[in-house]
């Protein structure tokens, strides 16, 4: 039996202008609900995928460990990721494997949990499956990056008493599942590509978090390769195209699986995927 199943894992709010990059304000701004600080609110879609015996989840969230100062920045929602879990029929024990698409604090802060009189991995038994490059990053972050990962908070712990295997460029982890580094939004950024058959998915993570980044100009000012992530973009449309293919969205309020055949991508955009 193969599924995947949605996991909402609550929301957040980010700075719309860091997220939309490039794209004008008077473009999205009524389109998207927006604070008085003109933050944008992002869904934490993450994703469960069961093959066989293997309960494979695709990032763990924010978490419940933030400090006072994220939470006045951010505003999150609780932590729904147990909830959603439960709601499954799954407990903690249950996971088998957790992908990383990158490491940035909105993916992984879920990786450990604060049980109140002490903090445990998450998910005790979980195989971690995660890019080298983005691992090596996250641990010894270079001028560009340092505010962009908390390793001490976040993945030390996962070090000390996780089962991690760090992964070079793409590797099939399971039949039909297959993880492909493509960088852009981060140097280690990977896609999970799902391949059932009778069904086709791709999770892109952060190189298309939302609709309105579905387009191949658009990019988030958080990307540290616009030039990788339109490459990573060209990628996914093209095996979304061959497949016939559903697109899952990590960050969108309202949409979740979209049908390559429903993306509104520019006649020259569909060409540029075409040929490339």
């Amino acid at each position: 039996m193969k599924q995947i199943y949605p996991v909402p894992a609550g929301f957040y709010w980010s700075d719309s202008g860091a997220f939309m990059g490039v794209l004008p304000y008077a473009l999205w701004s009524k389109k998207s609900e927006i604070d008085e600080r003109f933050r944008r609110k992002l869904n934490l879609n993450l994703l469960l995928i069961q093959s066989g015996n293997r309960n494979i989840l695709i990032d763990t969230g924010l978490g419940n460990r933030l400090s006072a100062k994220q939470r006045e920045i951010y505003q999150p929602s609780e932590f729904l990721l147990p909830v959603s879990l439960a709601e499954l029929g799954l407990q903690d024990k249950d996971i088998t494997d957790v992908i990383m698409t990158h490491l940035h604090f909105d993916h992984a802060g879920g990786i450990v949990t604060d049980f109140g009189t002490y903090k445990a991995l998450t998910f005790p038994k979980a195989h971690y499956w995660i890019q080298k490059a983005e691992w090596e990053m996250a641990k010894n972050p270079d001028e560009l990056n340092q505010a962009a990962y908390n390793y001490e908070q976040q993945l030390s712990l996962l070090e000390q008493k996780g089962n991690i295997t760090l992964l070079e460029g793409e590797a099939e982890i399971e039949q039909g599942i297959t993880l492909t580094q493509v960088g852009g939004h981060t140097v280690g950024s990977q896609i999970i590509t799902i391949n059932f058959g009778t069904e086709y998915f791709i999770y892109a993570g952060d190189i298309i978090p939302t609709m309105f980044h579905t387009s191949l100009a658009i990019t988030s000012a958080y990307d540290v390769s616009r030039i990788q992530t339109v490459a990573a973009k060209k990628l996914i449309y093209s095996r979304l195209q061959e497949h016939n293919g559903i697109l899952l969205l990590n960050h969108d309020l309202s949409h979740w699986q979209v049908p390559f055949s429903e993306l509104k991508i520019g006649k020259k955009e569909k060409k540029d995927k075409m040929d490339s």
